[in-house]
């Protein structure tokens, strides 16, 4: 279906989680660059459609799937809503029941579609406990990109472009502050326990950061909860402060793009820092990079990861969310210090 020299219009469904709508950024930027005359619309939930601001050729359209696009009947409605911005294919990078209903609506209309092959056959191998298959998969970036093969439009990744570093409001301004030092972010938490460092871990290498007066640490999070302890946090060190409940996702991502460097989990922040450029490191626990969710561009030494002679059954799965007895405290294999070193490495690079 190549129309290099035709104006066409794609719809990329991608509806959650927030990393994997992450994920969909450095395709585009690599999808307008190869084809100018490209449209795009991206279908996803309300809280995310901030990610895509600054991608050129691109619209978002919410999926409103807790009311008006729920059920059979409010994907029907959705369809009827979609039918009219004529759709020349359809991009499906979530390949959920509620897109392959949608691909139902969208065969009424003979309207091209290709879905994502998410490759759990691999990534069963790679998980399970008896006769694991440990290698590298196929990058997450690298399945969107096939999808979009398919519907005849191939890209070379290497030519996606960072996203532009966005001008900070006066009202993260005012809360940051700007002064000589740089700044480090920190996003503690993860969406499942097996993906989360020691917060006592975390807190050694903020400490250390802190004591050397020569950066402003900046705490991610969201949720109640996680605020408490990111504010007690800041609370204790003159450098650090707590950005978690206070800014909203688009104001949050203005102020990631001004980082010198980011210290995450295998979690959505990490994605995020990403998609503007932003050095990376990262934490592996009952997760790792072999199951192709390396945040894009990054390099591979800046991934710490579990100590797999202590703990052989890492990665135990996809997305961290199984944790096998006794694999608790896999991530404090991961020393403060080795952290620590990485992040200054970077910094003062």
């Amino acid at each position: 279906m190549d129309k290099r020299g035709k104006q066409t219009h794609i719809l990329l469904i991608r509806l959650s989680a927030m990393g994997d709508v992450a994920m969909t950024v450095p395709i585009i930027s690599a999808l307008t660059e190869e084809y100018p005359q490209l449209q795009l619309t991206v279908l996803t939930k309300k809280p995310f459609m901030p990610i895509f601001d600054g991608l050129k050729n691109v619209q978002v359209k919410e999926a409103d799937v807790k009311r008006r696009h729920k059920g059979l009947i409010g994907l029907w409605r959705l369809y009827q809503e979609l039918k009219p911005l004529k759709f020349d294919a359809v991009a499906d990078l979530h390949n959920v029941l509620r897109s392959r209903i949608l691909k139902k609506y969208f065969a009424l209309e003979r309207v091209p579609f290709a879905q994502i092959d998410k490759g759990r056959k691999d990534k069963k191998a790679l998980t399970r406990p008896k006769n694991k298959v440990f290698q590298q998969l196929k990058s997450t970036h690298q399945r969107y990109a096939d999808v979009f093969a398919e519907l005849g439009y191939p890209i070379n990744l290497s030519k996606a472009r960072p996203l532009e570093r966005v001008q900070l409001s006066a009202k993260v301004l005012e809360l940051v502050q700007q002064d000589a030092k740089k700044w480090v972010g920190i996003a503690p938490f993860a969406a499942h326990e097996g993906k989360m460092y020691p917060l006592e871990s975390t807190e050694e290498v903020i400490k250390s950061l802190n004591d050397t007066d020569k950066y402003k640490i900046l705490l991610f999070g969201g949720g109640a909860k996680e605020v408490e302890v990111l504010e007690q946090l800041a609370n204790a060190y003159d450098n650090a402060l707590c950005m978690a409940g206070k800014l909203n996702l688009s104001e949050e991502l203005q102020l990631i793009s001004n980082l010198d460097a980011m210290l995450s989990m295998d979690s959505g922040n990490a994605h995020m820092a990403a998609n503007y450029g932003i050095p990376v490191v990262t934490l592996w626990g009952v997760t790792h990079p072999f199951a192709g969710f390396y945040p894009f561009g990054q390099s591979m030494e800046n991934a710490l990861l579990a100590d797999r002679e202590a703990y052989p059954l890492v990665p135990t799965s996809v997305y961290g969310n199984k944790v096998p007895e006794g694999y608790e405290k896999a991530m404090k294999t991961i020393k403060p210090q080795e952290v620590l070193e990485k992040l200054m490495e970077l910094l003062e690079s």
